[in-house]
């Protein structure tokens, strides 16, 4: 298969759907341009997942490098990409203060989808760097879209918490590569694979420095605590397909570059202490997620500590090491991006319905949208880990991975903070459907259409599959791409 042909078309597909948005400077065309952009970018995902070979591919002059996970990567990308698409015709409609900018909404949706369809393709680290970064600067203005006062201040503080963090990371990608000046001369190809080659042959201190920087670094883009104070401000007050975007496909990214750089401290033979460093980032991040979600009011922000913390669970995945846990991380990742993304609908759906944030004033959500109220309330049910959803499985099979690694402590730890965590959860949605009647004249009367329906089904349907049933082929694939080089 002609992987460079599909690598190519995955790119200028959104970047021509820029262009055309920007052009007929249409609303309801600039809807439509996204969302067959997204059907596409997603059956191109899906065509190179299926067919991505079982090795390391390196292409377009050395500059495109394609994996198994970076494939499964990508595919969460393209998923959460037409379910935010679908969602966004809907959610947007509801917005007519911002009908005159919405073709630039749409644009900008498909310019973020962009950035992410590059940066895990990319084989030099220091592209991936810039890839990252763009990430940050288109979704800032996605962030802020809005315009209200609380949403220029995430955005800002999006941008200010995530540079200075990338700044460390670019500081570590510098140390990498001064480490293998040593071996290979003062120049040489800055890769992956290289780094990698030449890692045995670095001082361990410098190669373990280098590490650090990028993991907080990197962590901060991924909102590992403590670097993610600016996560809760930025998933919650975008709108919510952003919101989906930023922690359904997004912080996958960001993680898949840590991965990267401990796979070069592995193979310098220091790959204990690299990967106890991401499992105690991890513990904190799950540790932190759970206190604030127990006194959380706002619906999307503790839709964001929930990020935070199935973040801190895929960094325990991929600290504890070991094919099973891998296997459990990547399952987590699908299963939380289709979850997390149908949590961010539901909220935005119950925001506009009640017209408030605080989840106190939503009340007898069931009663008044019995569809969208018992999609969100599943979802919950699904996004702390109950059974009998996919993150139920996922989460087992790393604490079955880490039961057999270094550091079989943690297990303990996350076990009792994810029972924390369903406990606070279901309370919260204990309230917000049994709680008493909304205050006179304060009941919702907002009637939602399919497109804010339809991408919520679209979602449960197959977390509730891949919690009944793991196939067998995504076993095996999880098994190819722990043996291959990330």
């Amino acid at each position: 298969m002609n992987f460079s042909a599909l690598i190519a078309a995955l790119w200028m597909v959104p970047a021509v759907a820029i262009v055309l948005i920007m052009a007929i400077h249409r609303p309801r065309w600039a809807e439509y341009i996204n969302l067959g952009t997204s059907v596409v970018v997603f059956g191109l995902t899906l065509t190179i997942l299926v067919a991505v070979p079982a090795k390391a591919l390196v292409t377009g002059a050395r500059y495109i490098l394609l994996t198994p996970l970076g494939a499964w990567v990508l595919f969460c990308v393209g998923l959460v990409y037409l379910l935010a698409s679908i969602y966004a015709i809907g959610y947007m409609r509801l917005l007519p203060e911002e009908k005159p900018r919405l073709h630039k909404y749409y644009a900008l949706q498909a310019g973020f989808a962009l950035t992410m369809l590059i940066a895990p393709l990319m084989n030099n680290p220091g592209i991936f760097w810039i890839a990252i970064d763009f990430t940050t600067i288109v979704s800032a203005f996605l962030v802020g879209f809005e315009r209200e006062a609380e949403c220029i201040e995430a955005a800002w503080k999006y941008l200010i918490i995530v540079s200075a963090g990338l700044a460390l990371a670019l500081l570590g990608i510098i140390l990498f590569y001064w480490g293998g000046t040593f071996t290979l001369g003062p120049t040489y190809a800055l890769t992956w694979a290289n780094l990698r080659e030449v890692a045995p042959q670095v001082p361990e201190t410098l190669l373990f420095l280098a590490f650090l920087l990028t993991l907080v670094g990197f962590g901060t883009k991924v909102g590992l605590a403590p670097m993610h104070t600016w996560l809760p401000d930025a998933h919650s007050e975008g709108p919510a397909p952003v919101s989906a975007l930023l922690s359904g496909a997004l912080l996958n990214i960001a993680l898949l570059g840590i991965y990267r750089f401990l796979s070069i401290v592995d193979s310098g033979g220091y790959g204990v202490m690299g990967h106890t460093a991401l499992l105690v980032l991890g513990v904190i991040s799950l540790f932190v997620a759970g206190m604030f979600i127990v006194r959380q009011d706002g619906a999307k922000r503790m839709l964001a500590y929930s990020s935070l913390e199935h973040m801190g669970v895929l960094a325990i995945g991929f600290g504890f090491g070991g094919p099973l846990a891998f296997a459990g991380a990547m399952y987590h990742m699908i299963n939380h991006s289709l979850t997390k993304s149908m949590m961010f609908f539901g909220a935005g759906n119950m925001m506009r319905a009640y017209g408030t944030k605080s989840m106190s004033q939503m009340r007898q959500v069931l009663r008044y949208y019995p569809v969208s109220g018992a999609l969100w309330l599943l979802g919950a049910v699904a996004i702390t880990g109950a059974p009998p959803f996919g993150l139920f499985l996922s989460e087992i099979t790393i604490l079955r991975g880490g039961i057999l690694s270094p550091n079989p402590w943690a297990v303990w730890v996350m076990a009792i903070l994810l029972i924390l965590i369903f406990v606070a959860f279901m309370n919260h949605f204990r309230r917000m459907i049994w709680g008493p009647e909304p205050a006179p004249g304060a009941e919702p009367t907002l009637k939602l259409s399919v497109w804010n329906t339809l991408p919520m089904w679209l979602a449960f349907v197959p977390i509730l599959v891949l919690g009944l049933w793991w196939p067998e082929g995504l076993w095996h694939f999880f098994q190819q791409a722990f043996r291959v080089q990330p």
